[in-house]
């Protein structure tokens, strides 16, 4: 029997290059540095290869590779890898989503203590031959108090420190119930701008993502209470660097620590050198700990799948037999479609999940539709990377409630989803199908009936059910030159003068001056921007 061929690529610790030699039925060789045509070469000789950050396996790299079965990560990001062309060539790609947990979590305390005690410049101070005491006057964490936005894997871990450190935590996190923050000892809060004014230090443990970017910009500066100190550990561009420097010299902000920035490598910031600021070039899962686990994982993740076929913690596709993807594809788009939706309808922390399949398709496999909705709703709340496989999963860990429903029986379609969400005393719903082969409709919202493109940019936003509202929508969005493509509308009832809710299909993301305009409307009541996949666009894992 061939043996497998494993081509090591950056370099990883000892350890993960031990569990693969002594692994019967592989063969390794270490080539790091590659780039180009000899990297594209390397690819054609190995059925699978581990990575770190170092090197970058782009579609060019992957192009034409008919040996290449497996990519694994050692560590979390995979940005340096072209999932969607591995996806194209059938390359499994994997990551080790644990193994910097706790290393990142000590890093960002580590910066926290750093700020507050003021060491690297007394370090540097003393190094020049001075001793100043009383130029370097500290703070102590008891009984201050710590705001944590995102609450996963890492998030946890730091808010666990700060209360050990008898510190008083209060989080943020889209899908953090008051259940579960009062099992962690955490005060949850519904917004990111609840938060701000509360805390005496902020770390950031979340995705980078449109509602992420610039969490804290120039604009939320007032809202922070005088004299915070900011941490981000997770990924630059979660601050906005000129907020920073802006309430640094005003006096706003006391500290700043960053081990992440929104361009890296980051050797030149106006940051750098300021009074109160310590940074650090991405070290969070720079401990040999750290190295160590990442490296044997992935090798363990390598060894499994070739040797019996088990997928695990894939990050682009699904283990699916293609013919039974193939039969479900489209309502595996609706169902990630509408998870995407429900998510940002609802806006706040959720608590359970209800999904009713009705007609032909609840005789199918409706748990893969599940983890498909699952996915869709988790996909911009969560740092790690989110798929069919680990969607459900990732969504139990973080205690919410899922429970799915069938019913055979057709209803006004010959297949359909319901889908409802609930928590902060705030239940939602929408209902889904496919027309024809592969259109994904919306056809209900809340009690609202319509039939709606479940694609691009959408914009909901509910009204009496008065003449004219229409036509004003329409004159403002011509006015502040957004194009409407599509719109639908619906009653909440078979009577006219009630409430109802339109939904419009934009070319682009509307400005906050043209909400602002609708919501002088007066017959209007709530507006809520939705950003979902352009039409025929899927995820890698769908794909």
């Amino acid at each position: 029997m061939a043996k497998y061929r494993i081509g090591v690529l950056d370099p990883i610790a000892e350890e993960g290059i031990s569990l693969l030699a002594s692994a019967d039925n592989f063969e390794y060789e270490q080539r790091v540095g590659l780039k180009g045509q000899e990297l594209r070469d390397a690819l054609n000789e190995f059925d699978g290869v581990i990575i770190r950050s170092g090197v970058k396996i782009t579609a060019e790299a992957l192009e034409g590779n008919k040996r290449l079965k497996a990519i694994v990560r050692a560590g979390v990001g995979t940005d340096n890898i072209d999932k969607e062309a591995a996806t194209r060539l059938g390359i499994v790609v994997m990551n080790t989503p644990s193994g910097n947990t706790l290393s990142t979590a000590e890093h960002a305390f580590a910066l926290m203590l750093a700020l507050s005690r003021s060491v690297s410049p007394a370090y540097q101070s003393l190094c020049q031959g001075k001793w100043d005491r009383k130029l370097y006057m500290g703070s102590q964490l008891a009984d201050k108090t710590l705001g944590v936005v995102g609450m996963g894997r890492i998030g946890r871990e730091v808010a666990l420190r700060g209360l050990a450190f008898r510190m008083r935590v209060v989080a943020y996190d889209p899908f953090l119930t008051d259940e579960q923050a009062a099992k962690l000892g955490v005060e949850r809060v519904p917004t990111v701008a609840d938060l701000l004014p509360k805390v005496d230090y902020l770390t950031v443990h979340t995705p980078l993502t449109s509602e992420t970017r610039h969490l804290v910009s120039q604009a939320d500066l007032e809202l922070l209470k005088p004299g915070v100190r900011l941490i981000n550990c997770a990924r630059g561009g979660i601050y906005e660097e000129a907020a920073l420097l802006q309430g640094l010299e005003s006096g706003r902000i006391a500290g700043v620590a960053l081990d992440v920035f929104e361009n890296e490598p980051c050797t030149d910031s106006p940051l750098f050198g300021k009074p109160g600021v310590v940074c650090t070039p991405h070290l969070g899962a720079s401990t040999e700990e750290a190295q160590t686990q990442v490296a044997v994982e992935g090798i363990q993740l390598l060894i499994n799948f070739f040797e019996t076929g088990e997928i695990r913690h894939a990050v682009n596709v699904a283990a699916l037999d293609p013919k039974t993807l193939e039969g479900l594809r489209s309502y595996l788009d609706v169902a990630y479609r509408l998870g995407l939706l429900i998510g940002q309808w609802h806006g706040g922390a959720i608590s359970s999940c209800t999904l009713n399949y009705r007609g032909e398709v609840a005789d199918r496999d409706t748990k893969l539709l599940t983890s498909a909705f699952c996915a869709g709703l988790l996909e911009r709340a969560l740092e790690e990377d989110v798929n069919i496989i680990n969607a459900e999963l990732l969504l139990r860990e973080r205690g919410i409630e899922l429970r799915e429903s069938r019913n055979p029986e057709m209803g006004a379609f010959s297949s359909s989803m319901l889908v409802q969400v609930s928590g902060g005393e705030r239940s939602v719903q929408a209902a889904g199908t496919v027309f024809g082969q592969n259109m994904p409709r919306l056809v209900s919202l809340d009690d609202y009936r319509m039939e709606a493109y479940l694609d691009g940019n959408l914009l909901i936003f509910t009204h009496q059910d008065v003449p004219g509202i229409i036509g004003k929508v329409g004159t403002v969005f011509g006015t502040h030159q957004v194009n409407i493509a599509q719109m639908a509308v619906g009653r909440a009832g078979d009577q006219p003068g009630g409430h109802a809710v339109g939904v419009l299909n934009l070319d682009n993301q509307p400005t906050a001056a043209a909400i602002d305009d609708m919501m002088a409307i007066d017959a209007i009541d709530k507006i809520q921007p939705i950003e979902l996949p352009a039409a025929g666009e899927l995820p890698v894992w769908l794909q």
